[in-house]
């Protein structure tokens, strides 16, 4: 069943999707397709390529049409260069450069048979929690089985064609790279997430070749594209090439498995023979002349097909690291992210922005005000007061037309829980405790309660978190700062200390901090802060985060009492243990 959207950016392409596969084939179930290239980690801008088919395909099957997506894994792809940062990788990985990805040892240590499965394996396993459905498709497999006999055949036949209509191109100033203003201090481009990375057309026919020829073989001595055609007869199919190594041989391209169409002529190509009606591109691929565009004109008339509807997807930013391409190292990839995030936060995030606008991933303190908002969003869903285009991504974000995501049954604020797994370093009797006292009236009975999104917060402060920055609580109190407190300070700690009992909870010790101040100026604890006041107050807590943790700032103070405990806090404050 569809759900009232008010035409948020999902319902207007599913809608168009719909009319343009109905006009192409009236009944047939409607294909969608994304293309991802496992040179390496597949990142979280890869994840674009993904996502907005998947939640238009989503939209559509909840309509009640059969829909199929498609992610082409292009495992078949040339191996370009060792990725720097990648465990188990070393130079000595550069011997394979040229070969399929799927003929190029994995990672040293990886329980997969090769490099293309073993970065596979990483993205369907973020996919399966996100709860994405599609259909895989191996290049490699669909190459060597010979599902393209046909339309190899039928290219290389045209191949004179194929190159008039790159040639319009090729004389043209190749098209600088779309700018757009940087989203935050990391970019993630689709750069190598698929196939059209190389934008290769297969213009360079090297030495002794016979001009353009759409199709690279892979050598039989050397299995690497370092090849040239130096011959073919349309009639026998009978196909010669040179390689690099030395080897060279004459094969029937009828009966031969081991190449592939080069990018340009290969994407229009599986457009055609897969049906499909939406695609996404990234930035680099939808600029004139590249290979989306490109493709548009080979489709039809070369291979009988259409062109996709086609948006052009942008950049993903990652807050706090550097510009990066998928084949560098470190760069987060969806696994990265939903350690630290639940499954509904990330679809979220590429569900709420149109495909053309850039948005980043917050790895660092931003993800906990990324948490606030999304549990306002859903304060709005249950009240009534959700926007119908925030009700769309929100529902989007929490489930598919196959079921809702499983959830965490007791959502606390991320935030919290951040600040006591910092504090607890995960020592769950400890976190209990405290969790248990934000709310004495509705206390937990497990940590069950607070999970996934416990663990998620646990994990975020141990490995974005660093170890400088982490909360360590005194474990004796600042005798030299106690004793160096003047009258006001003092009268301030013990104005707290007299609080304690009566307000040991969450919302009890928030009232109280802010309150302390307010009761030493003479005014009353609900009074409305003034410029003197906020700085009085400002003082009074970086007093208490010295004495308690050593530093002038730290997790809220409310959740820092709380996890320190009332009899330790009187310790370290200078009241009775």
């Amino acid at each position: 069943m569809a759900q009232s959207t008010e035409a948020d950016w999902v319902s207007r392409f599913a809608d168009d999707v719909i009319a343009e596969s109905e006009r192409r084939a009236p009944g047939k179930t409607v294909v969608v397709a994304s293309g991802l290239s496992p040179s390496g980690p597949i990142h979280l801008g890869n994840l674009r390529e993904v996502m907005t088919p998947h939640l238009v395909a989503d939209e559509i099957r909840r309509r009640g049409y059969e829909v199929r997506h498609l992610i082409s894994w292009d495992d078949y792809d040339r191996y370009r260069k060792v990725p720097a940062g990648v465990p188990g990788v070393d130079p000595s990985w550069a011997e394979h450069i040229g070969k399929p990805l799927t003929s190029v040892p994995a990672p040293a240590g990886s329980a997969f048979p090769n490099w293309a499965e073993h970065f596979k394996a990483q993205m369907t396993e973020a996919l399966a929690e996100m709860g994405v459905e599609y259909d895989g498709i191996s290049q490699t497999a669909q190459y060597t089985a010979g599902a393209y006999r046909e339309q190899i055949l039928h290219a290389m036949r045209h191949r004179g064609d194929i190159d008039a209509i790159l040639a319009q191109y090729r004389t043209k100033k190749a098209p600088a790279k779309a700018s757009q203003k940087p989203v935050d201090a990391a970019e993630l481009e689709a750069e190598e997430g698929s196939g059209a990375a190389a934008e290769d057309d297969g213009s360079s026919a090297g030495a002794g070749g016979i001009g353009y020829v759409p199709y690279k073989p892979y050598c039989a001595d050397c299995g690497k594209d370092l090849t040239t055609v130096t011959a073919y007869d349309d009639e026998t199919t009978e196909l010669t090439y040179t390689c690099a190594c030395g080897h060279g041989e004459t094969v029937r391209l009828s009966e031969f498995n081991r190449g592939k169409l080069v990018w340009k002529v290969d994407w229009p190509m599986r457009w055609a023979y897969e049906g499909v009606v939406f695609e996404p591109s990234g930035v680099d691929h939808s600029s004139p002349g590249s290979s989306f565009q490109v493709g548009g004109e080979i489709v039809g008339p070369i291979f009988g097909g259409e062109q996709p509807i086609g948006p052009m997807y942008a950049f993903v930013g990652i807050s706090g690291m550097a510009k990066m391409s998928s084949s560098r190292g470190g760069v987060p990839t969806p696994g990265d992210a939903l350690k630290i995030m639940e499954p509904q936060i990330l679809r979220w995030l590429y569900a709420r922005r149109r495909p053309n606008q850039s948005f980043k991933i917050a790895f660092d303190q931003e993800i906990q005000r990324l948490y606030d908002e999304w549990d306002a969003l859903q304060r709005k869903v249950d009240d009534g007061s959700v926007l119908p285009a925030d009700a769309a991504a929100y529902g989007r974000a929490t489930g598919t037309a196959s079921g809702e995501l499983a959830r965490t049954p007791r959502p606390l604020p991320y935030r919290t829980l951040a600040s006591v797994a910092d504090i607890t370093a995960g020592a769950e009797d400890q976190t209990l405790r405290i969790l248990s006292e934000l709310d004495p009236s509705s206390p937990l009975s497990s940590l069950d309660e607070v999970r996934p999104r416990l663990d998620r917060a646990e994990n975020w402060i141990s490995t974005q978190v660093p170890a400088d920055q982490r909360t360590v609580v005194r474990s004796e109190p600042d005798t030299e700062r106690l004793a160096a407190l003047g009258e006001a300070e003092r009268g301030a700690l013990k104005l707290l200390l007299d609080g304690l009992d009566a307000h040991w909870s969450l919302d009890g010790l928030t009232t109280l901090v802010y309150a302390v101040p307010k009761v030493q100026a003479g005014l009353e604890p609900d009074a409305k802060p003034t410029p003197e006041l906020k700085s009085a107050q400002r003082a009074f807590f970086v007093n208490l985060y010295e004495l308690l943790v050593g530093r002038d700032t730290g997790p809220r103070l409310p959740t820092l009492l709380l996890a320190v405990g009332q009899d330790r806090a009187r310790r370290l404050l200078g009241g009775a243990a």
